[in-house]
Order: C-alpha cells, then structure tokens, then sequence
C-alpha cells in the first residue's frame, strides 16, 4: 500500500478496446490522471496486436480476449474468467483496481476476495436491463460488492441508493472540448458530398442502433419529418459496437424505416449507417452535420451530447432527469419527452426550418462543453483516491 509521501498506484479496468462510452471515459480518465502526475495503468480485454480504438500514451496492458461464446451469458463469464486471471498476476504492483463496468468489477473482486491487498472502486455508468436470473444477479454483485462506487450523475446515486442500497459519489464526466471544436473543418464539405447533401440537411446520432438508444422512435420521428417538409433529408447513424447482441431490434428498426419509406445505407440512402468510424474522422462527423439528435431512454450521462455541443452543433435530447443535470432547454438544447415521437419529429422540423433558432442553439454549445473538462474530471478523481486510501497527497 503506497504511503502519505506516495501517490496511489491506480489500475483502470475496462471491458473491451471499443469505443462504448465507458471505454471512452476510461482512456480520457487515464489521460488525464497522467497529465496531473498520478501514476496510473489501464487493463482491457481486446486483441493484443490491434490496441485500443484509437491511440493511448498511458501505460496499458490489452489482455487477449477469450473465444466468442454463443449466448451473452456465456459471453460474460468467459470474460470474468479472462480478465480475473490476468489481474491476479498484475494486482500486486496497485493499490486500487478502478473498474467501470459489470465485467470487470467481477473480476476485479475475484482479486481482493483472492487475499491480495487492494481495494475496488467501481464506476457504474447506467445499469444494463440484462434478463436471465444469472447475469442479473452478476450485476447486482458488480455494485454491491466494491469498496467504494462511483457515479457520473446524480440521477444514479439516487437510484443505486434505492434499488442496491449503496451510496456512491458523483463525479463529473469530461469532454475535449477543443478537439471537436469547428474550426474550419475541410472535410464537412468533402463528407455531404458523399452523401449527396450538398444542400441538403443532416442529422446525426453516435451511439448505434439499440433499444435504450430509442433508435425506433428516432426512425419513426424521421419519417414524420420527411412527410411535412419538402426538403432533401438525412440521418447519419455512428457507432453501434456493443458487447450485448442487438441484431434484431436493430432489423426490426430498419425494416421499419423501409416500410415508412425511407431509404437505408447507401450514400444517397435517408438513413445512412457508418457505423464505428475511426476516432481521428468522427470531429468530422459532427462538423459536417447540421443538428445532433439523441432521443435515449437511458444513459449514464451522454458523452456524444457534450461533443455535439463542443462542435457547435444544435442538440435535440429526451428530457431525462440523467440529461437535466446539466443540460436547459433552450439552452443549446431542445428537451423532448423520450417517448413523444410527434414532440421529437416537431423539434426536429423547427431545426430544419428556423436557421435562426439552429443558430442561437449551436453558438450557446460550447460554454455548456466547456465547463466539462477531463482535468477536472481527474483532480475528483485523485481527491477521491487518496481520500479512499488515507493519503492526504502533497
């Protein structure tokens, strides 16, 4: 265990090297406890050769992923078992495992359970509507079982306080303010023309097409849209890595949008998909859009919003409580009830027709953004370590 003249010996632990959110907050975290002088070390699960989805100057170990297994359940504990495994042999040299989702909580108490001097943190982004009685229960251990939890909205707290009895602390989530700042960016025409916009109009969304992403409901609000507005339309989908297999509500979606009559995929397609984009191309993603839409029904905290904002872009977002902590309506953002698809299609409409309100929306972004930055994301961080861990730093 590091003394009161030592700084605490960090371990993060994520699942996998995609970009899913809490991936994405686990190697911005990482940047960021190294920029301020707190040694740190990030373990994942992935394919060794290929590392993460983009590049990390922070000491990390990839651990080989085990095979595919054919059910999620499967999946889950082949995971356990992997990164259990790797930990034992690496513990020894940490004295907290900060882990950020189900799989490697799990692990990660293996661990501490094994007799080595550790302690556990967990991060718990949102809570995954998993159903079969085993993995229920493995997320419900996740929780329980850490020394300490985390959170990044109060939303969270509140819930793990009254469905898992366990009282977490918030810590805000971050976001590179500068790097998707619109700047000039050469490829936003470049992009429209691959999508045969040129004077057309684009939405995008980041994060997929799965149930807790309202994908359907965003479809349907689309299709809404292209029937009152004679006006060339598109909706550009990025993103869609997850470790649950949402295949079918993600063709019952599409064949939805076939049915209303919209045209999927292709670069003149209404609802264009191309998925997980590399990290260096996705700012470019965000200038070349004209709106941000995000009608989630669950999020953790909602990282794409804030890079929206950053990119000066006007924001439609659900009116959760996750999303009011941070977010006023009208204040580079339309809240609309998540289950309100007439209330979604009409907000959408005013974008695409008031460029005065586009205007006002997306230049009051970046101060919303900004006030979001990883440094401060990180010195809670280290306030909080050395409060777990009795050192009261320098």
């Amino acid at each position: 265990m590091s003394t009161s003249r030592e700084r605490p010996r960090v371990a993060l632990v994520t699942y996998s090297t995609k970009p899913r959110g809490g991936v994405v907050h686990t190697l911005h975290l990482a940047e960021a406890l190294q920029a301020l002088g707190q040694p740190v070390h990030v373990f994942a699960l992935g394919e060794p050769g290929q590392g993460f989805y983009r590049a990390l100057d922070v000491p990390h170990t990839i651990v080989p992923a085990p095979p595919w297994a054919p059910t999620l359940e499967e999946r889950v504990w082949r995971n356990v078992d992997t990164l259990a495994e790797a930990l034992m042999g690496a513990a020894a040299g940490f004295d907290l495992l900060h882990v950020q989702d189900c799989i490697a909580a799990r692990a990660a108490t293996r661990v501490r359970e094994a007799g080595l001097p550790v302690r556990v943190v967990r991060t718990v982004h949102h809570v995954d509507d998993f159903t079969t009685p085993a993995l229920v229960e493995c997320q419900r251990r996740s929780i329980v079982d850490p020394d300490r939890v985390l959170v990044v909205s109060r939303y969270w707290r509140r819930l793990l306080r009254h469905e898992y009895g366990v009282e977490a602390e918030v810590v805000t989530n971050g976001v590179d303010a500068r790097r998707f700042a619109r700047e000039g960016d050469r490829s936003r025409p470049r992009l429209r023309r691959g999508l045969g916009l040129d004077g057309g109009f684009l939405f995008l969304t980041v994060g997929g097409i799965e149930p807790r992403k309202n994908s359907l409901t965003l479809i349907e609000a689309l299709a809404m849209v292209r029937a009152r507005l004679d006006l060339p339309l598109r909706l550009a989908v990025v993103g869609g890595h997850s470790f649950q297999d949402h295949a079918a509500y993600r063709e019952m979606v599409l064949d939805r949008a076939r049915g209303l009559g919209l045209r999927v995929d292709g670069a003149g397609g209404d609802v264009v998909l191309p998925g997980t984009v590399p990290d260096a191309q996705l700012p470019a993603w965000y200038h070349a859009a004209d709106a941000f839409v995000f009608p989630s029904t669950r999020e953790g905290w909602g990282l794409a919003i804030l890079e929206a904002m950053a990119s000066s872009l006007p924001v439609i977002a659900s009116d959760i409580p996750v999303f009011r902590e941070y977010l006023e309506h009208g204040r580079g953002v339309l809240l609309v009830p998540p289950e309100d698809r007439e209330a979604l299609a009409s907000a959408m409409a005013d974008l695409v027709t008031d460029p005065g309100l586009r205007a006002k929306l997306g230049g009051q972004g970046p101060a919303v953004a900004a006030a979001y930055s990883w440094e401060r994301c990180g010195r809670q961080h280290i306030a909080f370590y050395r409060r777990l861990l009795g050192d009261p730093g320098d």
